[in-house]
């Protein structure tokens, strides 16, 4: 089933929420030093993914002229609305918890590494190791996460589950259409832009800099075509 391990994913974001959500009553003592250590690893993970560029210009064009088109479209005020609205529907009792819950969690669980190649891994050889481990991590994350930030936590496998699952289905025709050179720029180049975002979250995490991280988010796409670009430009000489 090619779309086993993303649909574990976000059963594990779900129940992690769901526990805690009952939780709730950690002390904030606990809470604040387990999210620092949460934001620690989260920079160093950040870190990790942004060396695995072969070319660094690559990354650099990408945030800078992802942010541009961030700020264009408004992303993570979009993204603010959007919880905002859920959070109303679901008759919340405390303004941008689910807000602030939901984005967050949604930019932790969607960019990067495990997300992208494991997605692939599913797709191309039905192998979901990678994602299965992602969910263990996403449940652990999303326990301690939601007995911060609330409820809003669990909406993120919403997003989830829809961008690994079209990446996964995708990956089971991708092989016909790309070729493989240009699939290992890709993941290299696109883990490296994410890596980048990765670190700026934990950044926010810590509680020391608020970047708005969805903003960058079009770096994503700016850096496949980028690739792409030079790809092609290779072939042609």
């Amino acid at each position: 089933m090619v779309l086993l391990g993303t649909l574990v994913n976000g059963l594990c974001i779900i129940i992690g929420s769901l526990i805690g959500k009952f939780l709730s009553r950690i002390p904030e003592k606990m809470k604040s030093t387990v999210m620092q250590g949460i934001s620690l690893v989260v920079m160093v993970l950040g870190l990790q993914m942004g060396f695995k560029s072969e070319n660094f210009l690559i990354v650099i064009l990408s945030i800078v002229i992802g942010a541009v088109l961030g700020e264009w479209w408004q992303l993570e005020e979009k993204l603010n609305s959007l919880g905002l609205w859920l959070e109303k529907k679901m008759g919340a009792s405390h303004k941008g918890n689910i807000s602030q819950g939901f984005v967050t969690a949604t930019l932790i669980f969607v960019i990067g590494a495990m997300a992208i190649i494991g997605a692939l891994d599913s797709g191309i050889r039905g192998d979901h190791q990678v994602l299965f481990t992602k969910a263990v991590i996403d449940g652990f994350t999303a326990l301690i996460l939601t007995t911060t930030l609330g409820i809003g936590v669990m909406l993120s496998f919403v997003p989830v589950v829809l961008y690994q699952g079209i990446i996964a289905l995708f990956a089971t025709q991708i092989d016909r259409i790309v070729p493989e050179e240009l699939m290992v720029m890709f993941i290299n180049e696109i883990t490296a832009t994410g890596g980048i975002m990765i670190f700026a979250i934990g950044l926010n995490l810590s509680g020391m800099i608020k970047i708005r991280v969805a903003n960058l988010l079009p770096g994503i796409l700016v850096a496949t075509v980028i690739v792409t670009g030079i790809f092609l430009f290779k072939q042609y000489l």
